[in-house]
């Protein structure tokens, strides 16, 4: 086989949904990621690639099994493919998607079989109705695991109580409106203006979560539907993790492609990824308003592919919250103005966990079969705004003829960093909060802070009279007095 036999191409993709109102009706997991995969060679018009994959890989979900992927190899009648698990983090599936097209470039695999699925709904519905659901057991140790469980929190963030996306992205999110000198209202009124825009594309996205429309008003004020969750953020301003969503992508050589009399009409070519990482912990990053390895290694994955912003026709931000698309729209070159996502986002289109990517580069691959020709480029988040990585696709092969991958960390780990002040007490400046809600109102309000000396810490208060005016008047700025048990006066 010559090398141009041997470029990758993504040929199946496959995306399900299942909305069982009785959670010990509905299908779990792991039979929706059988149904994914056939499916997918359905869509590849080749259902002969599925005994030709030399590795099926599956990308870590909230679920129980320990190899899932065996189980899909035999119910796929392949037994004897090497079986995969991706670690956690939003990233994974670009990540496992770029290692699988080297090594089927390399001749190690003809194809290679990706998928994925999440039931949060049914999960959330079991636990509402107090029944325990039965889903099959799927034992063993992977052949292969991808990526790294990383620690990616301070251990001040561990002593502060700071540990979830739903407090941290927000906090970003007052940064951003600081550092942009936006008031309170102009704020939220373009952000939800931004979020409407992915409501709008799930609307026209045949498999969305949400397709019903929602307008800039009805996403940014709370409402029964839409309670405060974390200051900005109502709850349609989060990702929506409450889904039962799967997916599946078959990538195979151009020869095998060939071979098979997969339709050239079906082929998506991989040119180009890169990956990088922030600093793991957010307590050292230089600032909380923008990425140094989104503006790195997302340049660097234009580079490989010759390309330039404006030459991308179609984009896909990973959107877990409004602020993780304002960073990488600023540091990638993307107007806010134009469309940033094909699916509607993890708001609206759905987000399954880690396997939303998988869904992005589904529906784009759908987008470009129908405009042939053009590019899109898929962008993926994992962690706090921490791992990165990106893939540039299309119907017509790159023109340098093969798949170019790079990972620029060494450029990343040369920008500027920041000291972290574990045991400050005494005076600080607010750089970005947020105030956290629970079913009766605001509960806590969580601070970054500056010391004098330009170190970072962290703080909190609960007191009532400061929780409102934090989320009536700008904070961020702001002095505060940081007792040594973390809680801030104003």
């Amino acid at each position: 086989m010559n090398d141009a036999d041997r470029n990758p191409v993504l040929v199946g993709v496959a995306q399900l949904e299942q909305r069982a109102s009785d959670p010990l009706v509905a299908k779990e997991p792991l039979k929706l990621m059988v149904e994914a995969v056939h499916a997918a060679a359905e869509d590849a018009h080749a259902p002969a690639l599925l005994k030709r994959a030399g590795a099926v890989r599956v990308v870590r979900g909230m679920w129980p099994y320990s190899n899932p992927a065996a189980v899909v190899a035999d119910a796929i009648g392949n037994p004897g493919a090497k079986t995969g698990v991706t670690t956690w983090g939003g990233n994974s599936v670009q990540s496992v998607l770029s290692e699988s097209a080297l090594e089927i470039a390399a001749g190690t695999h003809e194809a290679v079989i990706l998928t994925g699925a999440e039931c949060g709904q049914t999960q959330a519905r079991a636990r509402r109705a107090g029944v325990e659901l039965d889903w099959q057991d799927a034992p063993g140790e992977p052949d292969e695991r991808f990526g790294v469980e990383l620690k990616m929190r301070h251990r001040i963030e561990a002593q502060r109580g700071i540990a979830q996306p739903i407090e941290m992205y927000p906090i970003f999110e007052n940064a951003l409106r600081h550092a942009r000198g936006e008031s309170l209202e102009g704020h939220i009124e373009r952000v939800s203006e931004l979020w409407a825009g992915f409501s709008r594309v799930a609307a026209g996205n045949p498999h969305a979560w949400i397709r019903e429309e929602k307008t800039a008003e009805e996403i940014r004020t709370p409402s029964a539907i839409n309670r405060p969750v974390s200051f900005p953020y109502p709850k349609f301003m989060n990702s929506n993790s409450n889904v039962d969503q799967a997916a599946a992508l078959i990538l195979c050589s151009a020869g095998l492609a060939r071979k098979l009399g997969v339709p050239a009409e079906r082929w998506v070519h991989p040119w180009a990824a890169t990956e990088a990482h922030d600093t793991y912990a957010v307590s050292n990053r230089d600032n909380l308003h923008t990425s140094p390895g989104i503006r790195i290694a997302g340049a660097r994955c234009l580079e490989l592919a010759r390309l330039d912003v404006d030459a991308i026709d179609h984009v896909d931000i990973y959107s877990c919250f409004p602020s993780a698309v304002q960073v990488s729209a600023a540091e990638l070159g993307f107007s806010e103005a134009r469309p940033l996502t094909v699916t509607g986002g993890l708001t609206f289109g759905g987000g399954p966990l880690n396997n939303y990517v998988m869904h992005a580069i589904a529906r784009m691959a759908e987008v470009l079969r129908e405009n042939p020709g053009e590019k899109g480029l898929v962008t993926s988040n994992g962690g706090f705004l921490t791992k990165h990585a990106f893939g540039v696709y299309s119907t017509e092969p790159s023109s340098q003829g093969a798949f170019l991958h790079d990972e620029p960390q060494a450029q990343v780990d040369a920008t500027p960093v920041r000291e972290v002040a574990t045991d400050h007490e005494g005076d600080v400046e607010v750089e970005g909060y947020t105030v956290m809600y629970g079913a009766n109102g605001p509960t806590k309000g969580i601070a970054a802070c500056l010391t004098s000396g330009g170190e970072r810490t962290w703080g909190s208060t609960e007191d009532a009279d400061t929780l409102a005016a934090m989320v009536a008047e700008e904070f961020c700025g702001r002095r505060a007095t940081l007792a040594g048990d973390g809680f801030l006066t104003f």
